[in-house]
């Protein structure tokens, strides 16, 4: 299972209800923030998340409402929470800008003594945990340099306990075996094999995050079968010359993407202060029914073969 809090929604400037770019994907015992727009920290701290295990930031591009709480951030993290480790993740120009910026915070030539660490991001597999992976794709935007990223369980294959049943198989650790693909000798002597007892192999859950972005073209598939697809939706259709001038895309175009990519639920952020949410709601849900706008706090779990289920984490 994923879970996916948006700490931040509004597009370039933060409103009375939004803050700038920022969410968090958890999965076990790890945590990815994606962007660290301005006020991100005080974010975290009401979404109740705090900042325990907050060592991995991946970041879709270096355009400054989604990078500059790091700034604030990273001196909170080094002088009250005894950071032992930053690691931050961009492409070549987005990190060249956060590196100023750590050097603000930590002085110049401090950065590397900070426990801050930068790293380049290049499309393909970024991360591998035990049950899931982190894959880094590129997306068009303004300028290079600029990412989305795909976090997939593992796929696994179903034990059956009815044919662990009819060979008899008891349960406890030979099942567990099994399960973990190992062959296993019956105390009578039989040799089972883990094909005897598990079904086809099922994908897991496909959760999508796509920050900015300016056509959606070469997405469809990446995004292909997503059980939830978040993305921008800067822009409605009757200003969708203001969205292709300045590197986004509407929410037509995001509801169109998920509708031809089979994406389960669309999920969509980045609202520009200019509509109402009813109103983007209105655009792309004759197109794709399953569309939600984020609020700041939102909390989405992604389990396969479930709905996604929206809960709420308010301070």
């Amino acid at each position: 299972m994923f879970e996916l809090v948006f700490l931040g929604t509004s597009a370039s400037a933060p409103s009375a209800h939004r803050g700038l770019s920022s969410a968090m994907v958890l999965c076990g015992e790890h945590r990815f923030m994606i962007d660290c727009g301005e006020g991100t920290q005080r974010q975290v701290l009401r979404s109740g998340l705090g900042f325990r295990r907050l060592d991995k930031i991946l970041l879709t591009h270096g355009h400054l409402d989604h990078i500059l709480g790091l700034g604030g951030l990273a001196s909170t993290l080094g002088r009250w929470e005894a950071l032992d480790e930053l690691n931050i993740y961009g492409g070549e120009t987005t990190l060249k800008r956060v590196h100023l910026l750590m050097e603000v915070v930590f002085g110049p030539g401090n950065v590397e003594r900070s426990g801050v660490h930068l790293h380049l991001l290049e499309p393909g597999p970024f991360f591998q945990g035990k049950q899931f992976t982190v894959t880094v794709f590129p997306v068009i935007h303004r300028g290079g340099d600029c990412f989305g990223f795909t976090f997939q369980e593992n796929t696994r294959r179903p034990f059956l306990p009815e044919k662990a049943e009819a060979l008899g198989i008891p349960p406890g650790p030979l099942r567990r075996e099994l399960v973990e693909g190992h062959p296993v000798t019956l105390p009578d002597g039989r040799v089972i094999q883990p094909d005897d007892v598990l079904g086809e192999p099922v994908p897991g859950a496909k959760l999508c995050f796509v920050g900015d972005v300016a056509r959606t073209g070469p997405l469809h598939q990446v995004v292909e079968g997503a059980d939830l697809l978040a993305i921008e939706a800067t822009y409605l259709e009757p200003d969708k010359d203001l969205a292709k001038k300045f590197g986004h895309i509407t929410a037509a175009a995001a509801a169109r993407l998920a509708r031809n990519a089979g994406v389960k639920q669309l999920v969509l952020h980045h609202i520009s202060r200019r509509y109402r949410v009813h109103e983007i709601l209105a655009e792309a849900q004759p197109i794709f029914p399953q569309t939600i706008v984020a609020n700041d706090l939102d909390l989405f779990r992604v389990r396969k073969g479930k709905p996604v289920e929206l809960a709420k984490r308010r301070a």
